[in-house]
């Protein structure tokens, strides 16, 4: 995807760039907007002694400008520990257009995430339905996976005061062997459950029975193009679990969705006809469709001629036709 980010020109509208910003806040804002690490959704990962080697500022005016907009602007957030910063109006500038390839961006990235509350900060000025339910999705994974860390960690420690003392971005991580050790289990088994989502708390697949199916279904259908954030078309297809006459259902189902891509046709209504005209056929299992397709397939043409030819009358052979026959003699 293209490297460039979007500056709007009420930019220099703002009141708040207008009446609070110093000249400095203007140039450090510009340059966490535009700076090359800067990514899809908003979050990204960057050093002070990045910044300041950019920018040709000192380190102590990095941290001092850092301070002034998390505490005063109140504009970004700042992970010290990941070193992930977050923008908290990236989406309303950034996030505007849709499309399977910038759908399939912002999910990559979003996996690359450490820190799963960043992604509730710049949640809430995107304005794209699409786009915050996917944002919602992980938010979602961060309630599950740091519900009982947070009611034990003060927010003000990690963000309203990110620089701690003098800390210093080369230093590693402070933690004992075990508690990196169990931050990397934890964050394994958060990726795990954003690839292979909770299937018994979407709350459109809770009234099938069979949740192995469910997710078999949906898992097809998200990372086969049909489309992520289309819930709504998930809904209506899983209602041929319960609701069609198939013996199969589920493996009906997927076996229409591979047909649908092996023909780049990836549409709920390319699916549905699909099934509609198996249920009209009479056609419940996977066996009967494969055989009736196997009995409908086109004759070759080499094959039709010879056909055509063998339904001709036969001429003997050494016959030898009379040319004058019925002539008058």
């Amino acid at each position: 995807m293209a490297k460039y980010r979007m500056i709007h020109t009420d930019f220099w509208e703002n009141p708040i760039v207008i009446e609070e910003f110093t000249p400095e806040d203007k140039f450090f804002y510009l340059y966490l907007l535009t700076n090359p690490f800067t990514t899809q959704i908003g979050i990204y990962k960057i050093t002070k002694k990045q910044m300041a080697f950019d920018l040709g500022y000192s380190i102590e005016s990095v941290y001092s400008l850092m301070e002034r907009f998390i505490q005063h602007h109140e504009l970004i957030r700042y992970n010290p520990e990941t070193r992930e910063l977050a923008i908290k109006n990236w989406g309303k500038d950034n996030l505007q257009k849709v499309g399977k390839p910038v759908m399939d961006c912002i999910f990559s990235e979003l996996k690359e995430v450490e820190d799963l509350s960043l992604i509730r900060y710049v949640l809430d000025p995107i304005q794209r339905q699409e786009i915050r339910s996917l944002y919602e999705s992980f938010c979602e994974q961060e309630e599950m996976v740091f519900d009982n860390e947070a009611s034990e960690q003060d927010e003000n420690d990690t963000y309203l005061n990110p620089l701690y003392g003098e800390h210093d971005d080369t230093l590693t991580y402070r933690y004992t062997m075990r508690g990196q050790k169990e931050k990397e289990e934890e964050k394994e088994k958060q990726q795990q459950e954003v690839l292979q989502p909770n299937i018994e708390n979407n709350p459109f697949v809770v009234d099938h029975q069979n949740t192995d199916d469910v997710k078999e279904i949906i898992e097809f259908w998200d990372y086969n193009g049909f489309g992520f954030t289309n819930i709504s078309a998930k809904q209506q297809l899983l209602s041929w679990l319960d609701n069609s006459s198939f013996l199969q259902p589920k493996d009906v189902i997927l076996k229409a969705m591979n047909i649908a891509c092996a023909n780049n046709k990836r549409s709920l209504g390319y699916v549905f006809a699909i099934l509609k005209n198996w249920e009209i056929e009479s056609l419940l299992t996977v066996e009967e469709i494969d055989s009736y397709h196997q009995n409908q397939r086109p004759v070759p043409k080499h094959r039709e001629s010879i056909k055509a030819f063998s339904t001709r009358r036969h001429i003997p052979s050494g016959f030898e036709p009379d040319l004058t026959a019925g002539e008058d003699q």
